[in-house]
């Protein structure tokens, strides 16, 4: 199994399990992980599901597309260039690192 670690904008980390093909968002709804808000469900319609993914890891990722890239503009806290809505990130074999924004709203 594959394991996601989400680490908040203070620095503590938390590590869950993930199951391959589910995305991040619905992994970090499943378990509770504070940060994740995830406002329209995965539907790509809002930001509230924005991390900020390790830099080592972010070339490992299928790449934006344009409308994710769009809604990022609307996220509560300034993007950075490794940011992605965790609704678009699908999880794969390799484990994760992410780190959730001071807010979502």
């Amino acid at each position: 199994m594959t394991s996601i670690t989400f680490t908040d904008h203070l620095g503590e980390s938390r590590v869950v399990a993930a199951n391959p093909g589910d995305t991040v968002m619905e992994t970090a709804v499943r378990h509770g992980v504070p940060g994740i808000v995830a406002e329209c469900g995965g539907s790509l319609s809002c930001a509230t599901c924005h991390v900020i993914v390790d830099p080592a890891q972010a070339d490992l990722l299928d790449p934006m597309d344009d409308m994710e890239d769009e809604m990022l503009y609307g996220a509560a806290t300034e993007r950075s260039a490794t940011s992605r809505l965790s609704c678009q990130i699908r999880v794969g074999e390799v484990d994760l690192r992410v780190t959730t924004p001071e807010t979502q709203v």
